[in-house]
């Protein structure tokens, strides 16, 4: 059986949707570097980073990073659909997927900390550092849709939702990027409300995102 490390709100969303069409048996740990409990300490016995989402493999292992994770599981369950069968399909969403951590992550993390990215100490400059990040986030985005057009009712991996558009759809709805996209590429903003909607999603962001309101990153 898999382990999940996760939290409502987080990144482990996506992981446990991929775990959902994999049809693994898994369980999982509510643990979070802000929630100091009993599950902190076993996720930190499995991860001293204390980061989220952490898979434990069921042979002990303990994988880190959403990307890393999520490829794991398409490359272990080949049906499931998480990576496609053919190979330039596959290799244009492994790349997807280390686009989005590698661009929109890193800005998202500046946008929560800004303190961590500049020696000023007053708030006008934060303000102006976490802005240009919010810009820059929304430009990677762009540039995301506009790598992967969808056209109709298909979703990125095809008839169903892959590893890609389940972390694609995670981290959009951070930092303002789902009314940005709204505007700026619309068919792309239908792209991820139909993969909120689809069965094997809802019912794991409807546990996630239990209302509107926008929630931390927490990873």
């Amino acid at each position: 059986m898999y382990t999940l490390f996760g939290f409502k709100g987080s990144g482990s969303a996506s992981v446990e949707c991929a775990l959902e069409m994999t049809g693994a048996p898994y369980r999982i740990v509510e643990a979070a570097s802000w929630e100091n409990n009993a599950e902190l300490e076993e996720l930190a016995r499995v991860n001293p980073l204390k980061q989220i989402p952490t898979l434990q493999l069921p042979g002990g292992q303990a994988l880190t990073e959403s990307a890393a994770i999520l490829m794991h599981l398409g490359f272990a369950y080949p049906r499931s659909g998480l990576l496609g069968g053919d190979p330039l399909e596959r290799d244009l969403a492994l790349r997807g997927l280390v686009y989005i951590p590698a661009n929109c992550y890193s800005c998202i993390t500046i946008v929560d900390y800004p303190e961590r990215f500049t020696t000023a100490t007053d708030d006008a400059s934060r303000a102006a550092v976490r802005a240009g990040a919010k810009e820059r986030l929304h430009k990677h985005w762009d540039v995301f849709a506009d790598l992967y057009p969808v056209d109709g009712e298909r979703f990125i991996a095809g008839d169903q939702p892959g590893a890609l558009d389940l972390l694609a759809a995670v981290v959009s709805k951070w930092s303002g990027t789902r009314k940005h996209v709204k505007s700026s590429r619309p068919a792309f903003s239908a792209l991820l409300e139909r993969i909120d909607a689809h069965p094997a999603v809802a019912p794991v962001f409807a546990r996630h995102w239990p209302t509107t309101v926008q929630m931390p990153t927490g990873a």
